[in-house]
Parts: C-alpha cells; structure tokens; sequence
C-alpha cells in the first residue's frame, strides 16, 4: 500500500503539537489534581507520535485490513488447525456474566463459571477415554510440560527414580522434546521407517527401567495413522513406560478413535485449534492435560470439586502444585464447550471424516505436480516434498510466497524435516469444495508459472504491502526499532 498517509509508521504520520484527544480540567482548575513527585517523572517528554484522531483511525484500521485470518481466506496451514471459529463462541465469551468475572470473587457467585470448567473436563473425557482433566495450562506446549510432570511425579511416587529418558519420534514437533528437556529428561529420538511412521525396530532396543515416557502424535506430523500403536504402547507399558500423546493433531481423530482407548496415558489437547478459538501469534491458547484412569491425583490445583456447590480446590496429596493462575484461560475454555455443545455428538463424529476427506482431495488433484513422498490415505494433513520438475529451481519458499499473491495463506513450509522442501497442507473439515477447487487451482498455476516464467515465482510475492525480504539478513541484522525524532516533524 503505497498511500502516504495508510503506508507510513505512526512516526512518520506525526506533526509537532497536533493532538488526537482533549482532557476535561478537574476541579482545582488545572489538569491534574496533583503534581507527581520528580522521582516519578520523565526527564524528557516520551517520544510520542502527535497525529489527529481520524490519522490515528485511519491508519490503524488500514493496517488491520493487512491481518489475515480464517475470516477473511483459507488458511491451509499444516498442524495447526486454524479452522474457523463461530461466532456464537465470540458471542458467549463477551456476554458481561462471562467477561466481567474476576478470579478473586468468592466461589458462590462464579457458579457457573465453575460448571464450565466441569461440563468442559466431563467432555473432554468423554470424547478421549481420558479419566480425568486439567483445564489449567495456558497452551499446548505448557500442556506438554504439565502432562511431563504428572509423568515424573507418577515415577518418583512409586520410588522409581531412574526412569529419566523421553522417547519421541524424529517426525514430532519440535515442543516434544524441548517439553522433556525443559521437564528436566533426557530426550531419546527413534527413527520412522519408510512409510513416515515409527519403527518399532528401531524402537526396542531403546526401551528399559529407565524409560520414563515416550511422546507420540497420532495421525504424525506427516498426517499418516501410526498403524502400530498397539504394539507400541504394549512394549512401552512391558518395561514400566507410560504413553504420552500430543494432541496437536487431534482433528482427525475426533469422534473417531480415543487415545485412551489406544493405550495412551497422559495427553493434552490444544482447545484453540481442536476446538476452535482464535490464535496465533503467541495466544490466546489452553493446553488442557488428561490422564488415564488411576493417575487424577497427579494433577495440579487448583481443581473444580463438589456436587450441588462447587469449588476449586487446593488440596495437595500427591498432586502438583499451580502450574498457571487460578484456573487458565476461561475464556478460551468456554468457547470450547459453546462448540462442543453446539455441534454436539453428531457434529464432532463428522469433524474427523471431513478434515480426511479434504485433505485427500486435494492430495490427489494435485500430486501428479508436486511430488508425493509417501502415497496413500492421509489424514488430515499431508506433505508434499515442493514441486516434482525439480528442473524449474523454484522452491517450497518461492510457491509459498507466490500464494501470498493469489490471496491465501501459505502453509506451513520446510517442516516436517524429513523432506528437504517439505510443504504441509491442512484444509480442516470446514472448507467448502469450491473453496477447495479454488486454493487447487492456484497450486496447479503455479506450478506452471514455475516452469514458464520461473522468475514471476521466484520473485514473489508482488502484491503485497512489502515485498520479497531478504531472509538471511534480517535474521543476521534485524531491525528492531524505528528511529526517528518525532518532533522535528
């Protein structure tokens, strides 16, 4: 955007002693009913941009129109789930009985807070076979570390101290093994075979008394089905490990299977992608933590207890103590329960299938152009290894920024790393076909752009407010602040 008033900095829009907003005087007759102390005052004025009010509008709802979300385009970004989020969610969370709760208020007036949190736990142990939850933690990656945790302080109860390794896949997220190190284990990587899932031949000489956990997502990172669970979680079970699951890619298994049912013991959820609230860009986010039946006293406090009156308690025994304020972020609890209670039994059966279905889709109308590495049945996401004609020299970065240009999101690119020009894509299960088609298309003509005009590809994007960046410098150099003196102006 290249308007001078809508495609410069604040900074740069300021004109000295122009201002956007005007004090009432206070009844001594000045502007301030006392004069701060010098300790607590500026020896310099702050270096403010001055701009008029409708400057000031104009620029930021500019900049606004520059964001892109669910709300405005598809968003096929591999692994984390940016689906579109209801507006009876948005709805509900801004209703003053919710919004306006302050943590401190006695117990007897935040009842039905309470029951959020409850009918949400109940819920969520329904749809995982989960025995019991946490709705605590902040986001997926806190969720990890708390269900970690949980993990040790089942091993230090039962005296089995020793037990200090985590086993996950080369194919995981990378919060996996920092969630173990942060937890203070030792990370142990176990390869995939082939076909993009753990080999479990790989995994048995790993396995002994030491073996605290071992971490897995399910469908992986590459959208596959791990076939072997079974076989996995028994051998893990056999030398005294629990199974942890990464619920990061819970979508495809909703209303499906349960991990519990698979045989895994601890898991978290990532309730703003599963189940819709608005993210990115660091939150907001809930991790919530489940455990199998027998391991519930391991969870931390505070947590909701009672019958016709409820409270949080903070009874300790074996649990943990706060791993966050109060009882997390409620708000993105209670959009979770608004979708869960408004697609109900039925609605979330047909989250997984569909999620499946358009990501086949897409998968097979376009692999005869970008190259497949691992054929068959996906789940809800799948990864493509960049373009097939390798001969045209236009990356997995270069497509993605030349989408950018037809007015998508791009998806999540160069992960996971078992492919050089990995290129992730997940359609979710809300995306109509022709929406669908269209994002197929545009794939489609850019992979012809590459192998016509390579340059138009390799230059992209074009339409954007900035254009190509140079990666490597702003990496090495970044600039991280403007400077400028606002009132020479």
């Amino acid at each position: 955007m290249n308007n001078r008033l809508y495609g410069n900095l604040i900074f740069e829009l300021s004109k000295t002693g122009r201002k956007g907003y005007s004090l009432p005087k206070d009844n001594f007759g000045g502007y301030s009913a006392d004069e701060l102390p010098d300790t607590l005052r500026r020896r310099a004025d702050a270096m403010l941009p001055e701009c008029d009010e409708l400057t000031v509008v104009r620029h930021y709802t500019n900049l606004s129109n520059n964001n892109f979300g669910v709300n405005n385009g598809f968003y096929p970004l591999g692994s984390c789930t940016m689906k579109y989020n209801p507006v009876i969610n948005e709805e509900i969370a801004a209703m003053t009985a919710f919004s306006g709760l302050h943590p401190m208020q006695p117990e007897f007036t935040v009842q039905g807070a309470l029951r959020v949190y409850l009918g949400l736990q109940q819920s969520l142990c329904a749809l995982t076979g989960m025995g019991g939850f946490t709705i605590n933690p902040y986001a997926g990656a806190h969720g990890e570390l708390v269900g970690l945790m949980v993990i040790r302080a089942y091993h230090a109860s039962r005296g089995d101290h020793k037990r200090t390794k985590v086993i996950v896949p080369d194919s995981a997220h990378g919060t996996n093994p920092a969630s173990a190190a942060i937890s203070g284990m030792e990370v142990v990587e176990v390869k995939s075979t082939a076909d993009g899932c753990v080999d479990v031949e790989a995994l048995k000489p790993l396995l002994g008394d030491d073996v605290a956990a071992m971490m897995m997502t399910n469908p992986n990172t590459l959208g596959l089905f791990e076939r072997n669970i079974p076989e996995i979680t028994a051998l893990v079970h056999e030398c005294g490990g629990l199974m942890y699951y990464d619920g990061a890619n819970l979508n495809a298994m909703l209303g499906i299977s349960r991990p519990a049912d698979m045989g895994f013991d601890v898991m978290h959820i990532n309730l703003h992608k599963t189940f819709s609230t608005p993210h990115g860009g660091g939150g907001p986010g809930a991790g919530p933590v489940g455990v199998r039946k027998g391991l519930e006293e391991f969870l931390p406090v505070p947590r909701v207890t009672g019958d016709e009156v409820l409270v949080m308690s903070e009874e300790r025994g074996k649990a943990l103590g706060r791993v966050s304020a109060f009882g997390g972020n409620f708000l993105v609890a209670l959009r979770a329960y608004t979708y869960i209670l408004t697609l109900g039994r039925e609605g979330l059966r047909m989250v997984g299938p569909l999620a499946t279905l358009n990501a086949n889709y897409i998968k097979e109308r376009l692999k005869d152009l970008y190259e497949l590495p691992i054929p068959g049945v996906c789940k809800h996401e799948f990864v493509f290894n960049g373009l097939k004609d390798k001969t045209t020299g236009i990356t997995t970065m270069d497509v993605a920024k030349r989408l950018l240009d037809y007015g998508y999101h791009a998806p999540t690119i160069y992960f996971p790393l078992l492919f050089h020009e990995s290129l992730m894509i997940e359609p979710t299960e809300n995306e109509s076909k022709e929406t669908i088609d269209a994002f197929i298309d545009v794939m489609r003509r850019i992979a012809e752009e590459a192998a016509r005009e390579p340059e138009t590809v390799h230059n992209a994007p074009h339409n954007t407010p900035i254009g190509r960046v140079d990666d490597v410098l702003a990496a090495k150099q970044p600039v991280l602040r403007y400077e400028t003196d606002v009132k020479a102006n």
